[in-house]
């Protein structure tokens, strides 16, 4: 087994070993994986965070020692706390990073960071404040940065700035926490999910105060919630169909 880390600051995750390939996530800064299968110009990787399973171009990786991989693993997770950041490498250069970006690699890459660190769990009201900072981010398939972000992605790194750990697709996160029956009993913070015509879960946002929600819709915003699911003002219609509610802390 081979293992590796993410050097760069967004780096796309492809469903096959072609640039032309759909995107279904992304690796930020510092995150690790290991390498299940090469290729001449690509590598299949499965990420530690969340076990996601996708194909990264070569030259967007750096490959590690397992010891390092197993350093990795047992480390209190730091993540870069502000939108946006940079850490300089040993010549001066800067690479910008994103919010939440994994910086436990920075000091085996020989890289300077002087930003703001947040790490370990934080309490259940700060999942609201942390989805705040990525209001009017434009939707992105398998985004997961203030640049471009989907609705898991969105759930995924705001729960992972604040401790926890979610899967990476919405129907994944929807088989954890527990089920709640009604809005009433819901708190801020809980995740909600929606479902299709076929009744298979699709979308995903963050409960929010007095039945409002924050998730993506072209861009992240904040609607109000009912028994039906998202009420769109600006359409005047529902866009998203309520399936459950979901409490993981």
């Amino acid at each position: 087994m081979q293992y590796g880390i993410c050097p760069l600051s967004i780096v796309p995750l492809r469903e096959a070993p072609a640039h032309h390939s759909e995107m279904t996530s992304q690796l930020l800064y510092g995150e690790h994986f290991k390498i299940l299968e090469e290729r001449a110009k690509w590598s299949r990787i499965r990420v530690a965070f969340d076990n996601f399973e996708a194909w990264i171009c070569k030259q967007q990786l750096l490959k590690i020692p397992e010891e390092i991989y197993d350093k990795l693993e047992k480390a209190l997770p730091q993540y870069s706390a502000d939108l946006f950041d940079f850490v300089s490498d040993q010549t001066g250069q800067l690479i910008t990073i994103p919010i939440g970006s994994s910086l436990n690699v920075r000091s085996g890459l020989k890289h300077q960071f002087d930003g703001n660190l947040i790490s370990g769990k934080k309490i259940k009201s700060e999942i609201v404040k942390t989805a705040l900072l990525y209001l009017n981010s434009p939707y992105t398939w398998g985004g997961k940065s203030p640049l471009g972000i989907d609705c898991s992605g969105l759930t995924q790194m705001v729960y992972k700035l604040n401790g926890y750990r979610l899967e990476r697709n919405a129907a994944q996160q929807a088989t954890q926490g527990e089920p709640l029956s009604f809005i009433e009993e819901s708190d801020a913070g809980d995740l909600v999910f929606f479902d299709d015509q076929e009744g298979i879960i699709n979308h995903v946002g963050i409960m929010m105060k007095d039945n409002y929600i924050i998730h993506v819709d072209g861009k992240v915003r904040i609607d109000r919630l009912d028994h039906s699911g998202i009420f769109n003002a600006e359409l005047r219609k529902h866009t998203h169909q309520l399936r459950v509610i979901k409490k993981v802390i």
